[in-house]
């Protein structure tokens, strides 16, 4: 146990669905959401259960919010770890403002509740650094992992990105198409061209353009990961 929490509940980091998450939350704890919890009564989750559930209760307000998996360049120097942030449209500026959900309140990063250009990059936005030589890809990856570095975790969470845009948040882990298959290094130029429009759809301020290749067999989210 840690914090108090019985080993039996670390499934629920494995929660997809925002209801199910607010349904084991009431569970532990039936105090309205906007209430504080002690880490006891929390439910167990990730930086995409942040993101998914602010996107959520924006949703539900009438802001138009959306879910991104990427990397975040300001946990330490030099590094791009595995994160998920939130992005709101702000009708009054007239763009997606990009918010990092889980630590608001924390001095990681100056603007946590807007982001600086940079400070997060979705997928497709270190894919296209990645292939323009602009960054070192070991140096993009999972914190505390060994395996998930490199030009294989940034085209994952590009993919993953991709999902996301067309509201099929999938948890961190999730593999499905050719993500395992490039994780193993037995994916090749084909692939990583793939991965190029995928960064590109995901950049246009189109919504029509991910959701025309999310079709593609290698990278609709098949349906046990879904629910």
């Amino acid at each position: 146990m840690a914090l108090g929490i019985a080993e039996s509940r670390m499934e629920e980091k494995n929660i997809r669905p925002v209801s199910e998450l607010i349904a084991a939350l009431t569970a532990v704890d039936p105090a309205p959401l906007h209430r504080p919890r002690t880490p006891a009564t929390r439910v167990i989750g990730t930086c995409r259960h942040f993101a998914t559930i602010a996107c959520a209760l924006l949703r539900a307000r009438g802001i138009a919010a959306r879910a991104r998996c990427g990397f975040g360049t300001y946990f330490q120097q030099g590094r791009g770890f595995d994160h998920w942030i939130t992005e709101y449209w702000d009708e009054a500026r007239c763009r997606w403002v990009r918010v990092d959900t889980e630590h608001l309140g924390r001095d990681f990063v100056a603007r946590p509740d807007d982001l600086a250009p940079g400070e997060f990059l979705t997928g497709g936005e270190a894919w296209v650094r990645y292939r323009s030589g602009m960054i070192d890809p070991h140096t993009f990856g999972t914190a505390g992992t060994d395996h998930a570095w490199g030009p294989h975790e940034i085209s994952g969470n590009a993919v993953r990105d991709l999902a996301a845009l067309c509201k099929w948040e999938t948890l961190n882990w999730d593999e499905w198409g050719r993500m395992t298959a490039a994780y193993e290094g037995a994916t090749g130029p084909d692939y990583d061209r793939l991965i190029d429009v995928v960064a590109d759809a995901c950049a246009q301020d189109d919504p029509s353009a991910p959701a025309r290749l999310f079709a593609h067999e290698d990278l609709a989210v098949p349906r046990d990961l879904t629910g």
